[in-house]
């Protein structure tokens, strides 16, 4: 989640969007097709949790990739950000997938 350990607010604003952005790249073979590098991963993406800016990491993201679910992780961790484990999120509708919010 985009607030601290002691609440304050993470900036940048757009953090989320950053990182999903990096983490683009883990995605299902075969999916994606040539606009792949204009979507968020289905692992890793931005969101809004309680109206705090957040990025969801799919459990899947450790098997595929472990190295790059421990850099979210990490990220998180570094930033002192709050880590919140969660039930499954619904995917968002096909014409929001990949577009920030």
């Amino acid at each position: 989640m985009g607030q601290t350990q002691d609440g304050k607010q993470f900036r940048p604003s757009d953090w989320a969007e950053r990182l999903c952005g990096v983490m683009s790249c883990f995605r299902p073979e075969g999916s994606g097709g040539s606009k792949a590098h204009l979507q968020y991963s289905p692992y890793v993406r931005p969101t809004f949790i309680n109206n705090v800016r957040s990025v969801v990491v799919s459990e899947a993201l450790r098997t595929i990739e472990p190295l790059a679910y421990h850099f979210v992780i990490n990220f998180a961790k570094d930033n002192n950000l709050q880590i919140i484990d969660a039930c499954i999120l619904p995917e968002p509708p096909a014409e929001q997938a990949g577009k920030p919010g």
